[in-house]
């Protein structure tokens, strides 16, 4: 038996199943996309049977490869999407759909939170800056107060992996990676905030047992393994935040290194032995899978500003693609390459939804400032690109004042295919940028080496890491041109702030038509 290793990632509309070796070689994987649904303003839902059948798909697929036997698969873990939350009744099944992460309808919630125990206690508890209506506390109570049947019936409030691990092995298990942004888990004694609790009503009898990431929870279910097509004798684990396991599989598991994922958001990772806050509370901070470390983390939804302008205005790259085959995004990048750092003075603002942390500001809003008459579509593909490296470089300025210091950046996901932004990406920060053999699946892998160091394969992450793990490229910065990007950077951040104000009158204005 050739004992391989299961890494499921579930992420916001699709899922990834990646199977691998003990070298970290992949073997084979599968991706299966679904749809959110949108019921109401700031509502996103999804049915919570559409994450199992996904992965139930995904592992159909693979095993019709025949590439590999996926009943040699004796172990998994997961890298989850943070903050969405099923609701299951005495029977244990679902009460009605699951709120996905991104939903907003809990805005007044969130108020009523903050006048309860405000932000700076917030923080302290959690480590999450403040109270927000995305928090599943904030979550809870709305359903609470506009949903009374569904909240009445509850005997289960699970996240996301609690759920699957549950339906893979009828247990109730969480870990603090995911538990952190609730705002119901106390970050100092990992163990859930009771005050908390009890003002949104729910005991915790109705919360799962809480783990460290990367231990083995049982064996999978007769009937789980036979519609997984894995092993009878598979061993499920605990895993991890996506972004944690994105971080784990890139090899960012220290300080000093500082990951950033480009996909639909920009997300980074900056793990930390010790539980520090930002004296300026601008930087969240999250448990880390390492047990006993932590992990500041945040995200934009800024990452979506590539693909907005793509399919609005990038209909002859589209086109190519579908004749040739060639992926627009890389036609984009050779017409990025065509103009100056700098962008001829173009600056982006890419906040579609808003801005997150450090600069957090819902209302935010795009921006692209200094066009002119020389600019042509080349600049603005360029100048967004751009615009994420100077988010970046906002984070790093942010860790850094708390006294963490990065030393190199890791770069994952979509936007790390692009030899174009990563060099930019490097310029910009003026700090060695790398890539790795796993860059686009690193959140499978990260899910794969919890799962081997849960089974006894590897004695720790750091030494799974180093057997699954390679680099593959390193991206030096250009001194000149980082001279150049510091000015723009300067100015990125002036017209932030200076546009603030609008940004807020803009939103009370809709808020009274």
């Amino acid at each position: 038996m050739a004992n391989l290793i299961l890494g499921i990632d579930i992420g916001t509309t699709s899922v990834k199943a990646a199977v691998f070796d003990h070298a970290g070689t992949q073997k084979a994987s599968a991706v299966v996309e679904y749809s959110l649904l949108t019921p109401g303003a700031n509502f996103v839902e999804a049915p919570c049977n559409i994450y199992l059948d996904s992965i139930i798909e995904c592992m159909k697929n693979i095993a019709a490869k025949n590439v590999i036997d996926t009943r040699d698969i004796t172990v998994m873990s997961f890298s989850v999407q943070g903050e969405t939350l099923c609701f299951l009744g005495e029977d244990c099944k679902p009460l009605r759909n699951a709120i996905v992460w991104m939903d907003n309808r809990a805005g007044n919630e969130a108020g009523k939170l903050r006048e309860a125990f405000g932000d700076e206690l917030c923080y302290q508890i959690t480590g999450q800056v403040s109270f927000e209506a995305c928090w599943p506390a904030s979550k809870i109570l709305w359903v609470k107060e506009n949903e009374p049947e569904i909240f009445n019936k509850t005997r289960h409030f699970l996240l996301l992996e609690d759920y699957i691990i549950y339906l893979l092995t009828g247990k109730f298990v969480a870990e603090g990676s995911l538990l952190t942004s609730t705002e119901y888990w106390n970050i100092q004694t990992k163990r859930y905030w009771k005050e908390m609790l009890d003002f949104i009503g729910i005991k915790e009898e109705y919360l799962p047992e809480i783990r460290e990431s990367g231990e083995a929870v049982g064996k999978i279910l007769p009937e789980m393994a036979d519609l997984l097509t894995v092993s009878p004798e598979a061993t499920v684990c605990t895993g991890c935040l996506d972004q944690v396991a994105g971080a784990i599989g890139c090899g960012n598991i220290k300080p000093g290194i500082f990951s950033e994922n480009i996909g639909a958001a920009l997300a980074i990772c900056v793990p930390t032995k010790k539980l520090t806050y930002d004296k300026n509370r601008l930087m969240p901070v999250h448990y880390f899978a390492v047990p006993d470390t932590y992990m500041m983390h945040t995200f934009t939804t800024g990452g979506m500003c590539l693909r907005w302008f793509r399919d609005e205005f990038c209909q002859q790259e589209i086109d190519i693609q579908n004749v040739t085959g060639i992926d627009a995004y890389d036609l984009l990048g050779k017409e990025a390459e065509l103009v100056p750092a700098g962008s001829d003075g173009l600056i982006t603002l890419p906040h579609l939804q808003g801005s997150m942390a450090p600069d957090v500001n819902l209302n935010a809003k795009a921006v692209f400032y200094g066009a002119t008459l020389q600019h042509k579509k080349a600049h603005f593909i360029r100048s967004i690109m751009e615009s994420l490296g100077y988010i970046i470089s906002r984070n790093i300025e942010a860790i850094d004042a708390m006294g963490l210091e990065i030393s190199q950046i890791r770069t994952i996901g979509g936007g790390s295919k692009s030899d174009i932004w990563n060099q930019i990406k490097a310029d910009i920060t003026g700090k060695k940028l790398y890539t790795t053999y796993s860059s686009q699946d690193t959140a499978c892998l990260g899910a794969a080496i919890l799962a081997g160091v849960a089974a006894g394969i590897f004695e720790s992450i750091e030494s799974a890491c180093n057997s699954m793990i390679r680099i593959k490229k390193e991206y030096i910065p250009n001194e000149e041109n980082h001279a150049l990007y510091r000015k723009q950077y300067e100015k990125y951040k002036i017209l932030f702030s200076s546009l603030e104000n609008l940004f807020k009158k803009d939103a009370e204005s809709s808020i009274t038509k």
